[in-house]
């Protein structure tokens, strides 16, 4: 059983989220490292009721008096948008008001910078964690609570998930595909193939082709490719995605256990502005329920479990609770936990 602390809705958003830091670390006994990503979601372009930059102030001040090197981290999407690449990725931030400590995409200009981390399950023998996150000793992993139409829900393990992984780990949890060469695009430049880790990609003046016997699926070729040649879509990943959700579901929970493995990672589950969708839908929303308040542990599972079931008594009930079972199964956390309100 985990332990997790919960301070409700009405209280200061930034005083109530630095006593919850303070009671994990004095309860849990966990000492925080000299460099801390805190990773958030900055939100995309027409949302309305993502986490605002302010959320973070009473965080950053009490890590900054405790003279910690800390960042807002951020990893790519595989979609397209203003979130795709660093570049637009960093100016989607800075208009959402990111800007009162260095922003970091720890993936890299176009999703590339990717470890492999190891973890030998159902899905994945290993995972492709964006590199900054990877090497990280410790996340402050910050998670906006709330739905999600593939996940069911959204908290701190799809932000461990989807939200650490590189642009190649989430295309292997969202199609299960690799990515082919279209010759009609394609200006033989190049540059795809000298981003192949394994040398997959021949490239010549007339031909351009990739061996799915080497390639691992990491996306880098499709990251970086400038003439849209590279795809990624195919009926078989497209029938993936839309119909096999429980795969989809579990697949996340092993990208978030190679996100979580080996680290000392606090989590903070925002169960505010709590919304249908995903704050990576471009259009506003309203809340689907009243907000409920904040939840915080070490345990990412006990924490979303904490969330979904303040949720239900709300008068709101998420689907895919499923995946934590599977969580608890392959040992990222538990879903037994005690609630402490501070």
């Amino acid at each position: 059983m985990s332990n997790v602390y919960f301070i409700p809705a009405g209280s200061c958003v930034k005083e109530a989220s630095v006593r919850l830091l303070k009671t994990i670390l004095g309860k849990e006994q966990v000492e925080l490292s000299e460099r801390i990503p805190i990773k958030v979601h900055f939100g995309e372009k027409g949302n309305r009721t993502y986490l605002k930059a302010e959320t973070y102030d009473g965080l950053i001040d009490f890590l900054q008096e405790q003279g910690k090197d800390c960042r807002f981290s951020e990893t790519s999407v595989l979609y397209g948008g203003e979130r795709f690449s660093r570049e637009k990725h960093l100016k989607l931030a800075e208009s959402h008001g990111f800007t009162r400590i260095p922003v970091v995409i720890e993936d890299g200009a176009n999703g590339e910078d990717s470890v492999s981390v190891p973890v030998g399950l159902k899905h994945f023998q290993s995972c492709s964690v964006a590199k900054g996150l990877a090497e990280a000793e410790q996340i402050l992993v910050c998670s906006h609570f709330k739905g999600h139409k593939l996940a069911g829900f959204g908290g701190a393990v799809k932000q461990l998930s989807m939200g650490c992984a590189a642009k190649g780990g989430k295309m292997a949890m969202h199609l299960s595909v690799k990515p082919k060469i279209f010759k009609l695009f394609c200006k033989h430049c190049g540059l795809c193939a000298s981003r192949c880790q394994v040398k997959a990609i021949t490239i010549t003046e007339k031909t351009a082709s990739i061996d799915h016997s080497k390639c691992i699926g990491c996306g880098a070729c499709f990251s970086i490719c400038r003439h849209h040649a590279v795809s990624i879509l195919s009926f078989a990943g497209l029938k993936n995605m839309l119909f096999k959700s429980d795969n989809f579901r579990e697949k996340l929970v092993e990208y978030a256990y190679a996100a979580h493995k080996g680290k000392k990672n606090i989590y903070l589950n925002f169960a505010m502005s709590v919304t249908k969708g995903c704050d990576c839908e471009p259009l506003p929303m309203r809340a689907c329920i009243e907000d409920i308040g904040i939840f915080a542990s070490v345990d990412p599972v006990a924490v979303d479990q904490a969330c979904l079931d303040a949720a239900e008594k709300a008068g709101r009930k998420f689907k895919g609770g499923e995946q934590l079972a599977y969580a608890e199964k392959i040992g990222l956390g538990s879903r037994k936990y005690e609630l402490i309100e501070i």
